[in-house]
């Protein structure tokens, strides 16, 4: 029974620091804005921030990436807030890393450095996992160097030293080095596994003529809950930033004659370090083979625009902008604008409400609706092989054998085609040309 009795592990309490400067790329610098995420990203950490500091300045110090005058003053508040790590809302340098850590005498994180660690904490599934480890050997390759200049100094690494008296440091970091490599190449032929198994479900279920819908958006945008709202499933959907890592599938039927397979995919974020992009393209490359995206985005949020632009440009990125895609505007129910968003392929929901789900269902069949009809076919007995070709091809939903076979299928257009002559009603449908 003691076991119940441990309390919480303590939290860790951090100091938030963002540089705003004209020499930083516009995506790079911090603000208000980017800040509060960053504390958002804390939070879904399990830490909590225990103090903010923004500054500007004309360039970067390349030493220290903030003013020197501003290190002291963070140093001091560390001590003041007992806050046992400083996060930056910008990415360092390795060699900035390690200069800060010793002047502040806390760890220090970038944003990037936060986000991996999230990554690691939430990955479920044996191929979510491979991802993340990946993006963090990626991420502590060129930091490497910085971890062990403190072995360097001895003799010998300067290149001045006897021959053979080549220091541990060194030696070290060129152990480490290939290590690192090593395991990078491990874990990029254990993706590759992975996809090829993807790629192979993939085909089966275009062989099936299965649609496939891939909900996208910016993280904590509602995805998850509208995946639950559509489908039922128990999917956890928490307030929380990058809850859903691993892609989930699920069947949905839309209409009577379209069954889809929708899929959850991880949220999108400005400032994503681009190893984790390159990593993660293995969860989202199934947006390049879906039919159709939904865009989901929380207009409920002040920066929904500037967000969804982030999202659009990932889609981009990744190569799925030819795809249809649907902007579904979710958490409408806490929307207080006057002038809802809205325009052709757009449709206002609240996925916890249910409010606008019956819409979107059917902008979904009006997009993704092949010609699919449901028809109704009576065979001869001697045409069973048509049976056993509607079984491959279409989705049978009922035989019944009397004087005819009798079968109910929803078929593609190219199916009904091939079946025309058995199908109830069809003889009376002739072409223009054939009267």
């Amino acid at each position: 029974m003691e076991e119940h009795k441990q309390t919480e592990a303590p939290r860790d309490r951090a100091i938030l620091v963002g540089l705003s400067s004209p020499r930083l790329d516009k995506r790079e610098n911090a603000d208000e804005e980017s800040l509060e995420e960053l504390e958002a990203l804390v939070e879904t950490a399990g830490g909590v921030s225990v103090g903010v500091a923004l500054q500007t300045l004309p360039a970067p110090n390349p030493r220290t990436f903030i003013g020197e005058g501003k290190v002291a003053e963070i140093r001091e508040l560390v001590q003041a807030q007992e806050a046992s790590m400083v996060i930056f809302d910008n990415d360092l340098s390795p060699s900035q890393m390690r200069v800060l850590t010793e002047e502040l005498g806390v760890q220090v994180l970038d944003r990037s450095g936060l986000i991996l660690d999230i990554f690691a904490q939430r990955a479920k599934t044996k191929e979510g996992r491979l991802q993340v480890e990946l993006a963090q050997y990626q991420y502590l390759l060129p930091r490497l160097v910085g971890m062990w200049t403190h072995l360097e100094r001895q003799a010998g690494t300067s290149g001045k030293g006897p021959i053979g008296s080549k220091g541990p440091g060194e030696t070290q970091l060129e152990t480490d080095r290939r290590h690192i490599h090593r395991k990078i190449d491990k874990l990029k032929a254990d993706l590759e596994e992975v996809r090829r198994v993807r790629a192979t479900q993939r085909d089966r279920r275009q062989k099936n003529e299965i649609p496939v819908v891939a909900i996208v958006g910016y993280t904590n945008a509602g995805k998850s809950t509208l995946l639950n709202a559509l489908t039922g499933a128990g999917i956890p959907a928490n307030d929380r930033l990058f809850d859903t890592l691993d892609t989930t599938t699920r069947l949905l039927t839309v209409s009577d004659t379209l069954d889809i397979v929708i899929s959850d995919t991880v949220g999108f974020i400005r400032k994503l370090p681009h190893q984790l992009i390159e990593a993660f393209k293995a969860t989202l490359e199934e947006l390049e083979y879906a039919d159709m995206l939904l865009h989901v985005i929380d207009v409920s949020n002040p920066q929904w625009l500037e967000q969804a632009q982030i999202v659009d440009e990932l889609i981009y990125e990744l190569g799925a902008q030819q795809i249809p895609c649907l902007r579904v505007y979710n958490k409408s129910d806490l929307y207080f604008g006057d002038i809802r968003p809205g325009g052709e392929n757009c449709v206002s929901i609240s996925a916890k409400t249910g409010e606008g789900l019956k819409d979107l269902l059917a902008m979904i069949d009006a997009v993704l609706d092949k010609g699919t009809r449901r028809v109704t076919l009576h065979l001869p007995y001697d045409k069973g092989g048509v049976l056993d070709m509607l079984y491959r091809e279409a989705k049978v939903e009922s035989v019944a054998y009397s004087e005819t076979i009798d079968v109910v299928a929803v078929c593609v257009p190219r199916v009904i085609g091939q079946v025309r002559d058995y199908i109830e009603g069809c003889a009376e449908e002739k072409e223009e040309w054939e009267e």
